[in-house]
């Protein structure tokens, strides 16, 4: 397993899709490609870290091309949209 105290070592890039932008907008869940050996616990924390948000839930698929991606679905007091602004996403 990876040292993860840098939390950009495990968030890679947030992903811009039209899959993302509709998870984004009706289900207030932000996508991110994360690091290879990342698990759950620490792709949380390092969410929560980087953008100061609570995490409500969590889902990790690994893809056919070799990439992990992160579905994280934030807490209702928090805006996914607002995060994607700020992230230069949208």
């Amino acid at each position: 397993m990876a040292d993860y105290t840098d939390p950009r070592k495990v968030i890679l890039y947030p992903v811009s899709g039209d899959k993302a932008f509709r998870l984004m907008e009706m289900e207030n869940k932000l996508v991110f490609v994360v690091d290879r050996s990342a698990n759950k616990r620490t792709i949380a924390n390092a969410v929560e870290d980087l953008y100061k948000v609570k995490v409500a839930k969590l889902n990790v698929v690994n893809t056919n091309r070799g990439l992990k991606k992160a579905y994280v679905q934030l807490a209702p007091e928090h805006s996914a949209e607002e995060i994607a602004t700020r992230l230069g996403v949208l």
